[in-house]
């Protein structure tokens, strides 16, 4: 299915890709009411991470960047995948919980996750506009620079 939202995705030069299975013991979203919980999503791409380590010792902010921005795809595979194929359904993104692997001295965690910020509000406009957190984290499941979770409002 085609609708606007997938089209603006496309225009923005993103592809989304396949919703990923679970790799431990929880379900890849839950939906209440009309609420969609994303479970935190990884870098992946096709399988695999772009980068890993650090932000800030191994990975760069802008690596660092670019990995939070495909975790932002990847929220948006799932909730795709929530919505039987219809992003068209999402009234607003509500909140995201941005996770980056750091050591104590780095504080640019706004920075790094702003790279799934920018990508909501670039696809969804006002309804991308969300709450927040940007926390850093000594590391992440297969050694991944940013981990971000989402809820999602939907009809």
């Amino acid at each position: 299915m085609t609708g606007k939202i997938d089209s603006r995705i496309k225009e923005l030069g993103h592809i989304l890709p396949e919703a990923s299975a679970p790799v431990a013991n929880y379900v890849p979203y839950a939906i209440s009411g009309s609420l969609v919980f994303i479970s935190g999503q990884l870098p992946l791409q096709d399988g695999k991470l772009p980068c890993s380590g650090a932000v800030g010792a191994d990975v760069s902010i802008e690596e660092a960047v670019g990995a939070a921005q495909q975790c932002a795809l990847n929220i948006l595979a799932q909730l795709k995948a929530a919505c039987g194929g219809d992003l068209d359904r999402v009234k607003r993104i509500v909140k995201l919980g941005g996770f980056v692997a750091s050591g104590a001295e780095f504080t640019d965690h706004p920075i790094v996750i702003n790279g799934a910020s920018d990508l909501m509000v670039s696809v969804f406009e006002d309804a991308g506009r969300h709450a927040r957190a940007a926390v850093g984290c000594p590391s992440l499941p297969l050694d991944a620079p940013v981990e971000i979770e989402a809820v999602i409002e939907i009809d």
